[in-house]
């Protein structure tokens, strides 16, 4: 790889950090839109998978895999489409702040459930990275009672978020992550599509909807989806995992940050609530520094 300037690293680096940005504002988009969680996963993916399909055919990228590919990438959407559900669903029974902190647990989970995945040993550093969030997640549910359904599906979320992100580093050693994007997303709008033909509430959807839940959707669907992915591949590839790691990390920070400009007193929470938040965002933030460090151990 040709060693890029400091203008196109800085350049990188601040797209990195919008898409980041744009991934917080989903928490904000949940709330605002009226919509129950599924049905609004259904409008995010359908917009999201045109935009894509569009995007990449004017481009002239080549969708074509194998049938096993193909049935990999359209199973892992079914694990998509349940994590934007039960993300979404937390917003609505609690708050954007709970569930963005309930979501950061992701790298506890992924520290557990990878190793097992890949069948490698679990290293003593993931267990103290994870004991030190499962306080976090012990203060937060110990204080704010009142929300204990939405950290619930908030951490079901992270799951879920863990077990396709372990999938897809797999299948990224193989495939382009452009086109495992897109058929994940046009997989996860057929099983949505297929649920909510079984609980016939698409049989009943007019498509009559607000202004205001057409405009949040089409935002979602694009920007927040199609236009966030697109921009997140193209800097994986040029910026260090390490980078991006660190500074994905920052979505719960911008999403809080969002809800307390958007929503106000409605975001304020306890003492142990953010004396928790500190805990396991802290703990997500020493995670990439402890793996850097422990990748450099083992090349010695």
């Amino acid at each position: 790889m040709n060693a890029l300037s400091p203008s196109s690293v800085n350049k990188n680096l601040l797209i990195l950090h919008f898409t980041v940005f744009i991934w917080g504002f989903t928490g904000i988009l949940g709330a605002l839109i009226s919509v129950d969680a599924v049905q609004m996963v259904w409008y995010r993916v359908l917009i999201a998978s045109v935009t894509l399909f569009i995007y990449f055919k004017a481009t002239g990228l080549d969708l074509t895999v194998t049938r096993k590919e193909f049935l990999q990438f359209f199973f892992t959407g079914s694990i998509v489409a349940l994590h934007w559900i039960l993300f979404f669903h937390a917003i609505k029974v609690s708050t954007v702040s709970v569930t963005l902190v309930c979501l950061s647990s992701f790298t506890l989970f992924t520290a557990i459930l990878e190793p097992i995945v890949k069948k490698t040993a679990i290293q003593v550093g993931d267990i103290v990275i994870g004991l030190i969030i499962i306080l976090g997640i012990y203060l937060i549910f110990k204080f704010e009672t009142k929300y204990t359904s939405g950290i619930i599906f908030g951490l079901s979320a992270a799951v879920a978020s863990s077990l396709f992100s372990i999938m897809n580093s797999t299948f990224a050693q193989k495939s382009d992550a452009r086109v495992i994007g897109f058929y994940e997303l046009a997989g996860a709008f057929f099983w949505i599509t297929v649920y909510r033909l079984f609980d016939h509430t698409l049989l009943h959807e007019t498509f009559d909807l607000s202004v205001m839940d057409w405009i949040w959707l089409t935002v979602l669907g694009t920007i927040c989806t199609a236009l966030a992915y697109i921009a997140g591949v193209s800097v994986m590839r040029t910026l260090s995992a390490f980078r991006v790691a660190l500074i994905s990390n920052l979505e719960p920070v911008y999403g809080i940050i969002l809800a307390f400009l958007f929503f106000g007193h409605k975001e304020t929470m306890s003492a142990g609530f953010y004396m928790g938040s500190i805990l396991i965002l802290g703990a997500v933030f020493l995670y990439p520094i402890y793996k850097k460090r422990q990748s450099k151990n083992q090349e010695r």
